[in-house]
């Protein structure tokens, strides 16, 4: 076989571009549970499925990845107290400059984050598991001090994204998840068609923050939310 040609099958078996649809699911019931555990919130666990399932869909290239919500779910329970964090995120993050830009609606509130990528102390670990027919490589970090993020990540597919502002590793992150918030991302479906250039665009409306800047406001508005307040800042850190 020639040079070319040996050189060909070898990147033949990566995926530069493509769409990913991820499923995003909460344990709704986990959640319920860390609040007052009283007779009322038992009748609503009664009434309610234990999971939400939300689609959320990231179109990439080599040089960039946009998140944005993926097709509803008809009949799917809406989650509850209103629009809460991370339930409509768009998220565009240049890879080769290590920037992002992201449109994020926190109840009433509505910002355009523009800032750097998040830096986290990815740690790999040995266990190796088959998502969307992809070999991935587990990763384990912590944001907001205390709050373990576990991450799936595909080699084959060599660009540093994935759900949310997460990135940062040697390959795409196929499946994540953050254990204190019962939820989890995983990839369903991979398309290697090139995204066309709409794919990338997100909607530029909000106030104009930095994440720290962001997080500060937050902090100060969620200050009497009670048990949800930690909950809410982890959300929003997404």
């Amino acid at each position: 076989m020639s040079i070319i040609a040996t050189s060909f099958c070898s990147r033949a078996q990566y995926i530069f571009s493509g769409k990913i649809e991820y499923e995003r699911k909460v344990n709704v019931h986990a959640q319920l549970d860390e609040m007052d555990d009283n007779e009322w919130m038992q009748k609503m666990k009664a009434n309610i499925p234990k999971f939400n399932s939300s689609y959320f869909d990231l179109a990439f290239d080599a040089s960039k990845t946009c998140y944005k919500p993926g097709r509803e779910v008809e009949g799917q329970m809406k989650m509850m107290f209103g629009n809460g964090p991370a339930t409509e995120n768009t998220v565009y993050t240049d890879v080769t400059k290590g920037t992002v830009k992201s449109q994020k609606s926190v109840y009433e509130q509505k910002f355009l984050v523009e800032d750097s990528t998040h830096h986290l102390q990815w740690k790999e670990k040995e266990e190796i598991r088959n998502i969307a027919g992809h070999p991935c490589h587990k990763a384990v970090a912590t944001i907001c001090d205390s709050v373990v993020v576990v991450a799936f990540y595909a080699e084959d597919i060599p660009v540093s994204g994935g759900p949310e502002m997460f990135g940062g590793l040697p390959g795409m992150i196929l499946e994540l998840a953050v254990p204190r918030l019962h939820t989890t991302w995983v990839a369903d479906k991979i398309s290697q068609d090139a995204p066309p250039a709409t794919d990338f665009v997100i909607p530029e409306k909000g106030k104009k923050v930095t994440q720290a800047q962001m997080m500060g406001t937050l902090k100060d508005s969620f200050k009497d939310w009670g048990k949800m307040a930690n909950r809410n800042m982890w959300w929003t850190y997404l």
